[in-house]
């Protein structure tokens, strides 16, 4: 199974943060997606999207503030068939990006 930052590294990856819409602006991941968790149930066609446009399979990394919310995201998705890693906190991602 790959780390965190071996599936950030690959070009073919979506970062989805999933913080309120306030903490998104307060800072994000460059390039980063918001979808608030309490939004996923209805946003599940978005995502299944993300995850498979342009033809190929993309790898969606889910962030917040502290692990939680994205690790209860990756949970329901992975409920709902739809692969997906917990990235965690989003300083953590957004290190992983761009110190690696």
């Amino acid at each position: 199974m790959s780390s965190i930052a071996e599936v950030l590294k690959k070009e073919n990856t979506v970062v989805v943060d999933v913080r309120t819409p306030g903490e998104f602006m307060g800072g994000h991941v460059a390039g980063s997606i918001n979808i608030p968790l309490n939004e996923i149930p209805g946003r599940m066609n978005e995502i299944k999207n993300l995850r498979e446009s342009e033809g190929q399979a993309k790898n969606i990394v889910l962030c917040c503030a502290s692990g939680g919310r994205s690790m209860n995201a990756a949970v329901f998705l992975k409920q709902n068939g739809i692969e997906c890693f917990n990235g965690g906190p989003w300083t953590d991602v957004n290190y992983f990006l761009n110190n690696n």
